[in-house]
Order: structure tokens, then sequence, then C-alpha cells
């Protein structure tokens, strides 16, 4: 694949670790006038790593620094986002310390862990995604539904946090890894933006805008969001984008408080990349370049099926992932008597909308394809196209599966309340979290036949030998016969969850302790059905082909029962000691949970509804040990981790189910340095994670997780001068196997991104930046564990060079 990443951008790394700020994780204060010096001091650039910022979020005490905690907390501003030139808000987690962030797929559908933790079937397991405090969805790695792809980075943010490690347990469900929170603007600074982008080398067009500032003196607002439209950065043969988001919130501040008000509406369309033709190396085939085409073409736009009420329905491809999002929440704290403190966070959301690719099920020769379906001397001909009824040849095509699916209701209410004191020396919390979380869709997938082009591949036919067509406008079937037509699904499920917890701290001299306990309780209740085959009249033309004889649909004659519970208890203790003003050093031991949702179905549900405890429940057992520092301009944060994790899990491309248990060790360190105007700040993640239990593949005990490097890093270097800024941004990997047999392995890669800013005139900026600005190939993912035998793999690879330019106002 790759070359090594250079010997000197390694060192550099590891000697300069990026970390962003650490920074509180939740906009609370204990009075409106402490509330808006919190909300305006956490809006600025803090010094080094933030070491003497108040802990919020992961410490029980209102004045506990984060030198003087055992939590870890890092952040990244809209400053420290924008100048690390992301496409799409998965790019921006891998800025973050500790955190694999594999963004190759667009705007979503991530797989996402922390330290070591495994992603053995898709999705941010282990971790929670927030806004404000509260989770986008109550389970990360929902199949179709990633919580990433429910939301957006735009200009109404002030700064994303993460917690990683054991600290998180305790914090929020389902969140024994760590939990990445979008911090939206209150109105604290009074104005707003206007920011212009377009792509210089790939077609998009979008706006950003936010204002926001004081209505009297008690009352504040802020307002904003985005619109966009274009190709994207891969050009998928139509507009892969258009959409828009609109955020709001209004802060009343009283004499003891504030309450909050926010709403959101999400309505966007993004084009979804899937694992792309490629040869073992990592090199392009013939008229396909993995780091630009797409498997999308405007020959293929439109998909007939059943739906999920068993009627023949059109799918629309060029909607992608399609996220319907309208949300409305209501925060509010409170100082009471006898020094108590009230502490209220609402959200009811409505979550709808469509996710819907394009899948390369199969790559080979056309007329080897044709003979598996047809059978010998089979041929193919152009099904649409200039050359629609021409032989195609002796090329190369894919047997395409539609990943088709109908988000019908994903909608949540949350409501979290805290009740907190301080007595004496010791600061308590308990607080009880509740959630309703619905999971409604359906799979109506297909199955089609193209040409192996990256622009516009056009739909190919196959006919028998006879002349029998076994196609009909590059359609092989109506379902996945190649995949024993398995995934023709509904769902019809809604998750319950109640969590009482409680945390303490308690701060003597140098020292400072600090537990907490957290009991999930949980159940599913609802329906799924899977798929039955029958003759239908799709077209309507009154004959019954060949790929109408045997159509899926949704056997909702025969409905599976689900009705089963969960129950797990979660823990965190940590120390710290403060040596002087500048060394302290901490440890911490956890154990937190996360129940499985929508992937224990077909296949681990019984027929009762009931599922088994050990199949339920996945738990994590996490050790750390760190210090923070300073010396001059020159801060670090080193920390030492171990996590044992149990894990069942089901992946869909694969029709796999995981039953196993997972050892990661490992050392994250981050650092910054400032020089003048010159600023650094990076992270390095050295992992070493082995699969140490298997109990349905007892062979791979031993072998590495799939796609876990042993080495992650990035850098961030800006040089300010007095109407410019310019620098780089560094994001790299070592060498990772493709999956859990280590076999096929993926080469080590560092990617680098350049961006450069000038005022033009007061508050008018212009700016420049580049993502893969040496159009590096870095693979993140591939469906095969070793190379077949015409050596072509589908894989996922990082995006080429793009370049976009930049106009922002401020007012």
């Amino acid at each position: 694949m790759q070359q090594q990443p250079a010997l000197s951008s390694l060192a550099l790394a590891i000697t300069l670790a990026l970390t962003s700020h650490q920074l509180t994780a939740q906009e609370t204060a204990p009075e409106p006038k402490a509330a808006e010096q919190t909300d305006a001091a956490a809006e600025a650039a803090p010094s080094g790593l933030g070491f003497e910022r108040i802990l919020v979020t992961g410490a029980v005490s209102r004045n506990q620094t984060v030198m003087q905690s055992s939590v870890s907390v890092s952040t990244l501003t809209f400053e420290d986002i924008d100048a690390s030139a992301p496409r799409s808000t998965a790019e921006v987690f891998r800025m973050l310390p500790g955190v694999r962030s594999e963004a190759s797929g667009g705007e979503g559908n991530a797989n996402i862990a922390v330290r070591g933790l495994p992603v053995a079937a898709g999705g941010a397991k282990f971790l929670t995604l927030q806004e404000d405090g509260l989770p986008v969805l109550q389970f990360g790695d929902i199949a179709f539904g990633n919580a990433d792809i429910f939301v957006r980075a735009d200009a109404t943010l002030a700064r994303l946090e993460v917690i990683r490690g054991g600290s998180a347990s305790t914090l929020a469900s389902n969140s024994p890894g760590g939990v990445i929170n979008f911090i939206s603007k209150t109105g604290q600074e009074q104005g707003g933006s206007v920011a212009l982008t377009s792509g210089l080398n790939y077609d998009q067009f979008r706006t950003d805008f936010e204002y926001g500032g004081d209505i009297n003196n008690d009352m504040r607002f802020h307002i904003g969001g985005f619109v966009r439209q274009g190709e994207g950065v891969r050009d998928p043969g139509y507009q892969g984008e258009r959409g828009y988001q609109l955020k709001a919130n209004l802060t009343k501040d009283f004499d003891s408080g504030y309450v909050r008000l926010y709403a959101k509406h999400l309505n966007d369309r993004v084009t979804s990349y899937m694992p792309m033709p490629m040869l073992a190396d990592g090199s392009s085939l013939p008229g396909y370049n993995a780091k630009k085409d797409t498997l999308q073409s405007a020959y293929l736009t439109q998909t007939v099926r059943l739906n999920g009420d068993n009627q023949i329905s059109r799918g629309d491809v060029r909607d992608g992932m399609n996220p319907q999002v309208n949300s409305f929440g209501i925060e509010a704290q409170f100082d009471l008597d006898d020094n108590w403190t009230l502490d209220n966070r609402f959200r009811i959301s409505e979550i709808s909308g469509n996710f819907i690719t394009l899948f390369p099920a199969e790559v080979d020769s056309a007329q080897s394809i044709a003979n598996s379906i047809a059978g010998s001397g089979a041929t193919v001909r152009y099904a649409v196209g200039p050359q629609a009824g021409d032989l195609y040849g002796n090329g190369n095509a894919m047997r395409i599966h539609t990943f088709d699916v109908e988000l019908h209701d994903f909608g949540s209410i949350v409501n979290d309340l805290k009740l907190s004191r301080r007595f004496g020396e010791v600061d308590v919390t308990f607080g009880y979290y509740l959630a309703d979380q619905s999971i409604s869709m359906s799979w109506l997938w297909n199955s089609y036949l193209m040409a192996l082009k990256g622009d516009n591949a056009e739909l190919l036919n196959v006919f028998a030998a006879n002349g029998t067509a076994f196609s009909e406008q590059g359609q092989l079937a109506y379902g996945v016969p190649f995949w024993g037509n398995c995934c023709q699904r509904n769902y019809d499920t809604d998750y319950s969850i109640k969590a009482p917890y409680a945390a303490a701290s308690w701060a003597f001299g140098d020292w400072s302790l600090e537990a907490s306990v957290r009991r999930d309780i949980g159940s599913a209740s609802g329906t799924y059905a899977g798929a039955v085959q029958s003759s239908r009249d799709m077209n309507g033309d009154g004959v019954i082909s060949i790929i109408e004889q045997s159509v899926s649909g949704i056997d909702l004659a025969n409905p599976q029962l689900v009705n089963y519970g969960w129950a797990y208890n979660s823990y965190s203790v940590g120390a710290n000691y403060q040596f002087n003003n500048d060394w302290a050093m901490f440890g911490r031991v956890s154990k937190g949970g996360r129940a499985n949702a929508d992937r224990l179905l077909f296949g681990k549900v019984n027929a009762d509804g009931s599922v088994a405890r050990e199949d339920a429940i996945d738990q994590v057992k996490q050790y750390e040990l760190g210090s923070k520092s300073r010396h001059g301009n020159l801060n670090l944060f080193a920390t030492l981790f171990f996590a044992e994790t149990d894990e069942q899990n089901f992946e869909a491309t694969t029709q796999r189910f995981f039953d196993r248990v997972y050892q990661a060790k490992g050392i994250e360190l981050e650092s910054s340095y400032r020089i003048g105007d010159l600023d650094l700040r990076g992270s390095i993640t050295w992992t070493d994670a082995e699969i140490s239990k298997d109990a349905l593949n007892p062979e791979l005990v031993g072998n590495t997780p799939r796609r876990q490097a042993d080495v992650i890093y990035n850098l961030l270097a800006r040089y300010t001068l007095d109407q410019a800024q310019f620098g780089v941004s560094l994001i790299g990997t070592s060498a990772a196997y493709a999956q859990d047999n280590n076999d096929l392995k993926f080469g080590a890669y560092t990617q680098v991104n350049a961006f450069a800013s000038y005022e033009l005139a007061k508050d008018l900026t212009v700016s420049l930046n580049i993502n893969n600005l040496f159009d590096k190939v870095g693979l993140t993912e591939a469906e095969q564990g070793s190379v077949p035998a015409n050596g072509i793999i589908t894989a996922r690879t990082i995006n080429g060079r793009t370049a976009s330019v930049g106009l922002r106002y401020q007012f």
C-alpha cells in the first residue's frame, strides 16, 4: 500500500502530540454571571492545554480544574476545526486525541473508536455523540443509522469536546469508551458571520451563517446554520449534495440560574461512499480512480422495489444519506437553598429519512459473473446509454447491491436530571436519566450489473446462450440472491432506558478523589420481519419475467417478537495528586456497559422475544494512569491505558455474528508548544490490541482486531501574522490488518492538509485550504481479509486532493 511515514514526521508527531485544549464539556455554571463568564472563557482560545480551566463534565466539584482532576477532557474550537480543512463532520474527529475515525464514507456512516476499543461491525458502538449534553441517538451503531449521520458541524458550533476513557462509563448510557459533545454558541458574544465556501477542483457551494447577542439585560439568543449544493468531493454523476440545517437557542438569565430553549431542523442529502474496487496494493484499476470516482452513476438513480408494506414503490439513489431531524429542547440550571443546584436537560426529536447507496457485492470479469447467472456461454450487453444493445466485451463488471433503507422513525425523548450539593470539601451529585428510542426501518435491496467504470458507469444486461434475458435494464433481481436473499427486512422496535446515578469528589490538600456509579435498566419491545419470496409483476407489463419470478418482500404475516430487558452497573473511581502547580498524576479504574439493540435481531432473539443476558449487554473494564505537566511553553498530557471489552455484534455486509473478548493496552500522548507566533499541537496514540477470546472463531484468538493500527497521530501547526495565518495539519496511521484473519494488510499513510487565510479588510477574510495535499491513498477498510484470485479488493480510501476557497465576513 503506502510507504511508512517519514521518521522526521513521526518524531515530530510524537514530540508535539496534538491535543486540543482541555475544556469543560457542557455549558453550565452556578449562576447567571458565572455562567456568562464560563461561556465566554470556553469560546476563547486557552493557553496550552487549558490545565487551569474549570472542569464540568467528568468531575463533580464545581471548582475543580483539569490539573486537579483524573478525567481526560479535550476540545477543538471552531478555529481549530476550520484550520484542519475537513470535508465532513467525521473528518473533524480525526483531530481528537485517541480517537480513530475512519472518515472515508462521506458526510456520515463513519466507524469511530477510542483507545483501542473495537469496531467489529461499524459505527460508534462504545462512544456516544452528543449535542449540548444529550445523545443524538441512544445507540451509536444502528445499522444504516449511525449517530454521525444526524449531526452536522457548522458556524453555530462553539467547540467540540471529547471525554476519553473510563470516566465516560458513568457519564452517559451506552458510552463506556467516551463522549464527543457538540457545544452550540449561545449568543454570549454579540455579532455574527456569513461564510461562503466553494470547491476549486470539485463541485460544491456552501453558505454558513450565524448571529447572536443580547435581547435585553437578561435574555440572549443565537441562530444559524448552513445551506449547500453540488456534486460533492466525488462526482456521482448528479447533484450529490443538497440540504441545509437551522439551529436556534434562547437563554433567559435569572438571579439564581438560567433557562435555555433550543431547536434544530436538519434536512440534508449527501452521497454515501461504499468500498470501491481497486487492486490489493491500493492502486487504481484501469478506468476507475479509487481516490476520486464513485460507484454512483447517472444511469442508476431510481430503483423499483416492494416497500415495507409490500407495495410497489420507488427509491431515489440520489437521496444518499438523507437525515431529516426536528428537535426541541429545554435546558435549565438553578441554585437552590442550602447550596443545592438543580440541573435538567430535556429534548424531543423526530428523526427519519433515507439511506440508499450502491455496494459492490462482487467484482470480476463480466463474463464470469454472467456465466454464474445465466450459465455457460452467457453474453453481456450494454443495457443503457449510447451503446445500448452492443456487446460489452471482455471488461470487468460489478454485481451491485442497493443498500436501500427507509428510516421511518428514529425519534427519541430524553431527560437528564441532576441535583448537586457541596458538603464541606465533598461535592455530591445525584441524577436520573430517562430515554425512549425508536428504531423503525425497512431494508429494500435490489441487485444490478454495472460496468467497472468510474465515470457514469453503464448498466449491463445478461443473456443466456439461447438468448433468454436474465436481467432487465441492468437489474438482476428484486432482492439479493447472491447473498441468499438475506436482506429484505423490517424493524419496528422501541427501547426504553432508565439510569439513576450518583457521583462524589473529595479534595484535601494536594489530593482529589472521585467516584461515580450508574445503574442502567432498559427494555426492548416491538417486532421484526424478514424476507419472503413471491412472483410479482413489478413493471406492470402483464408478463412475469425471470427476475419477477422471485421477488423479495417482507414476511408481514410472520413477524417476530422483541421483548427483552437488561440491567447493568457501571462505576468509575479516580484519584489525582498535584505535586506542584505544573505537575500532577492521576489514576482511574472503571467498568462500563453497552446494551445491544437492532444488531441482535435476526439471529440472537428467541421465539418469545427474549435475549440471553450475555448477548444483551457488552461490558468494558478500563484502567488508566496519567500525568499532566507544564515545562515553560510546552504542555504534556500522557496516559497509559488498558481495556478489556466483551462484544456481541452483527455485520450486514458479511452476514456474520461476533462473540468475542478484546484486550487493548497502550499510551496516549498529547502536547502543545508555542514559540512566538508559531502554535504547535499534536497527539499520538500507541495501541497493542488483540482478540483474547472468540466463541465462534477460536482460530482468531491472539490476532490483532481488524483496522486497529499500532500508531495513530495528528499534528496542527499554525503561524500567525498581523493580517494572515497559515499552516498545516497532519493525520497519520501505521499499518493495519484489513480483517481479523490478519492476512491482507493496509500500508501506513500520512495525510497532509494545508490552509491559509488573509484579512482583506476589517472583518473580511479570504481563505484557502487543501485537503490531502499530496494526493495520497489511505485505506481505512476492506471487505476482504485476503487477496482474491483476481487481485481485486473492495476497499475505502480517503478522498484524493481537494481544494476550496472561502470568504468570511464577521459583523
